[in-house]
């Protein structure tokens, strides 16, 4: 297959989701030697194609732990965002391809007294995986599990804006907030935010009951989400699939290997180092766009020495952000510079000026903290983000010009996001970003 006909099949595929134009596919269709009459209708029919009922698919997943759970308060990474948010259940709202956000479990929004009131009205149908209507109750008790001062809910924050929420009929809920947010249904769009049933006037996360397109069929931590068609979904002819098995693959080599082989459809997360030989599989095919995802390197600032804002700043300046993006992103990334708001959001700005590696402004900060001698313990692994051994090899030794001994703790890939994430003063790992600042 040429490289001309491989961007073809590519175009081909995204046409039905608007992202390729008649004439660009024409354009591509000449390079690969049809002629223009011959791209034209080749253009037409794939529009025209409508997709099709049925099927089982297998999607390898970068991530997946034997401590994972369908509790949506503590959704950890990728694995539990597409098989149980995703893909079991609603949100009030979502936001589209185009970053604009869009109703999903309710119908409409409204807001009042300079965006300090919202009114939320549900969709007429929607119900439960087992029959139950969803009602402004059920709405009420999935969102008060992520309030409060006892909640455990990694969404949290978000809702703290909020200083009342109650139900205004069996279909209307009504947010009143602590002050103004015209982005507040950008917010009720995050994964960890799903609609479930209340049961004795709290939510009941534990039966796996949902809204949404798929219904669990079995689960087995750290393995496998096996998940079949929701015959009552409110969303009509959807889902396509009859059903859908989620593998935790968290080793990069299998996940590839997986996917050669044909043992599942899909994967995410593919080994930069071997896309070329997956793209010369003529089976495969490899799509890639700009997301909302950015790679990190958080430190906890209530911990020594990551309490002293010099030593912070030593730190920014001691990382070669841009020797990360080429030796381990192989160009498939951008400095984002600290910043959460990534390219693929609507409302993003670039990100000026930036960090970059600089020894003398990093020994420069050393001096002002005192701690002209610094070591510091990087915990890493690869199920923060594939290439993160690596990125911290080459944090270590551009570090060390910089005075700073940076020793890299490779943590265990089971678990990780349960023994490093919140718990070790500085590590690797990864923020799905959202909608708005």
């Amino acid at each position: 297959m040429s490289e001309s006909e491989y961007k073809l099949g590519i175009a081909q595929s995204l046409i039905g989701g608007g992202k390729v134009s008649r004439r660009d596919f024409i354009h591509l269709g000449l390079a690969a030697g049809l002629t223009v009459a011959a791209a034209d209708r080749l253009f037409v029919s794939t529009a025209r194609a409508e997709p099709m009922q049925g099927g089982f698919a297998k999607l390898g997943m970068a991530h997946g732990a034997t401590t994972d759970s369908i509790d949506p308060a503590g959704y950890p990474d990728t694995f539990t965002q597409t098989a149980f948010s995703g893909s079991l259940s609603n949100s009030l709202t979502e936001v589209d391809a185009k970053g604009n956000v869009q109703p999903d479990l309710a119908e409409s929004f409204e807001t009042s007294d300079g965006a300090k009131t919202w009114a939320f009205k549900l969709r007429k149908g929607a119900t439960f995986h087992n029959g139950k209507t969803v009602t402004a109750d059920d709405v009420v008790t999935s969102l008060q599990y992520h309030m409060g001062k006892d909640t455990k809910s990694a969404a949290k924050s978000l809702l703290d804006s909020v200083a009342d929420i109650k139900a205004d009929g069996p279909e209307t809920v009504v947010f009143t907030l602590k002050s103004g947010n015209a982005d507040f249904p950008y917010i009720m769009s995050d994964y960890h935010l799903v609609i479930m049933p209340a049961k004795d006037g709290k939510a009941d996360w534990a039966s796996g009951v949902r809204t949404g397109a798929f219904v669990v069929e079995n689960f087995q931590p750290g393995v496998s989400a096996k998940l079949k068609r929701n015959p009552n979904y409110f969303k009509n002819g959807k889902p396509y699939l009859d059903e859908v098995e989620f593998i935790a693959i968290t080793d990069l080599a299998a996940r590839m290997a997986a996917l050669s082989t044909g043992e599942v459809d899909y994967i995410g997360r593919a080994d930069l180092k071997t896309l070329g030989m997956l793209k010369r599989n003529p089976k495969v095919e490899i799509v890639e766009v700009t997301g909302y995802g950015h790679y990190t390197l958080p430190m906890n600032v209530t911990m020594a020495p990551f309490d002293n804002p010099d030593v912070r700043m030593a730190l920014k300046w001691a990382i070669n952000r841009q020797e990360i993006v080429d030796k381990i992103f192989l160009g498939h990334a951008t400095v984002a510079n600290d910043n959460p708001i990534a390219p693929a959001i609507k409302f993003a700005k670039d990100p000026q000026p930036q960090h970059s590696f600089d020894p003398e402004k990093a020994k420069h900060y050393l001096k002002k903290a005192g701690m002209e001698n610094l070591k510091v313990d990087l915990s890493v692994a690869d199920a923060a983000f594939a290439g993160a051994v690596d990125a911290a090899s080459l944090i270590r030794e551009t570090a060390a010009q910089c005075g700073i001994d940076v020793n890299v703790v490779r943590e265990a890939e089971d678990a990780y996001w349960d023994n490093v994430w919140l718990k070790k003063p500085w590590c690797a790992s990864y923020w799905s970003g959202r909608a708005t600042a």
